[in-house]
């Protein structure tokens, strides 16, 4: 099923406020979803309304949350957004972030009581394009196993990074500290089709090619990407007091409950360093001799991150965004939930 972006947006958006969302904050979220699935993020596009809707509806999203914000220096505040909608609340802090960084070069905002965010690189485009550099980071539930260990601790704890350039290629990547996110595990289960054996292991800790038997992911570059997403709980977890580790909320397990996430925003200034000017010519400089670089044997030429997305909006802008069936006829039928999940379908972050 393919469906125009504004469609997607519309029946999104009319879901998560039946739900309960105010249409104020189901519009924001909905912009966020189609985003994800414009870029070709399906793990985090709409395959993702069904249990945001369902949480909403059974009470474990704030449908009205009482937000407050406090700036805690000249560079520094934190957000509580009192456990309502991750997307809205992740992008209300960037803006936030985005404002302190041009009045004081830098801005490091965290965002506490939220629940999932979705695809970070919806957030950290926004600084970049308005010209500043942003990194955004977030923890998730238990889902991966840490380096030499037998058994999940922290979750894919993801990182995303955007620059501008002098020409409006925005230099982009949105990682789990995972070998993969589970969202893409969910995508590979509503498809139908295996995943690589690098992934994931199953309950007895053996690699696995089957999305239906993965009980946790693995950390990438084995104790690199288990250093990585450690940072990231101590610096959305641990330094916004919200529960970390193998403390921070399962996405599944009870939905009429408040997750309690962290996220941290950090955007930069270039006027404060090397000015934007400079900055954004070499940024263009840098890419292009990157384009210059002889592809590998069988590749037919390097992408710099971020390069491979803008060409699938542009395909999908033009011939319209690739939707699964099943959530499609979720979408524009009535019902807000089926009851589906639970702790043991942990297809989560």
């Amino acid at each position: 099923m393919r469906v125009d972006r504004q469609t997607l947006h519309h029946l999104i958006a009319k879901k998560l406020h039946k739900a309960g969302l105010t249409s104020e904050h189901a519009d924001i979220a909905a912009d966020a979803l189609a985003f994800a699935d414009a870029r070709g993020i399906h793990s985090h596009g709409a395959v993702r309304v069904e249990y945001y809707a369902e949480r909403i509806a059974k009470g474990g999203m704030t449908h009205n949350p009482n937000i407050t914000y406090q700036e805690t220096g000249p560079a520094s505040g934190i957000l509580d957004f009192d456990n309502g909608c991750g997307l809205v609340a992740a992008k209300m802090g960037m803006d936030k972030a985005i404002a302190m960084a041009k009045k004081n070069g830098i801005a490091v905002v965290g965002i506490r009581r939220m629940s999932h965010s979705g695809s970070l690189c919806y957030f950290t485009e926004m600084a970049a394009e308005q010209n500043l550099i942003a990194i955004s980071m977030c923890q998730s539930d238990p889902m991966a196993v840490p380096y030499g260990g037998a058994e999940e601790f922290f979750g894919t704890n993801p990182i995303a990074f955007a620059a501008p350039t002098e020409d409006n290629r925005i230099v982009s990547f949105d990682m789990a500290t995972t070998v993969q996110a589970w969202g893409k595990i969910l995508y590979a289960k509503s498809k139908g089709v295996p995943i690589p054996p690098t992934w994931a292991v199953d309950k007895q800790g053996e690699p696995t090619t089957d999305p239906h038997q993965v009980n946790a992911l693995l950390p990438i570059a084995d104790a690199k990407g288990f250093g990585l997403m450690m940072m990231v709980d101590i610096l959305s977890g641990i330094l916004l007091g919200v529960p970390f580790g193998k403390n921070v909320s399962s996405m599944y397990a009870d939905l009429s409950k408040g997750r309690d996430l962290g996220h941290l925003h950090i955007v930069i200034n270039h006027d404060y360093f090397i000015g934007l000017e400079t900055f954004t010519k070499n940024m263009s400089a840098m890419l292009d001799q990157l384009k210059q670089v002889k592809p590998a044997k069988g590749i037919t030429e390097v992408f710099f991150p971020g390069e491979r997305g803008k060409k699938r909006e542009a395909n999908y802008l033009k011939n319209g965004i690739e939707i699964v069936d099943e959530i499609y006829n979720y979408l524009i039928n009535d019902a807000i939930h089926y009851n589906r999940y639970d702790h043991k379908n942990k297809f989560a972050e």
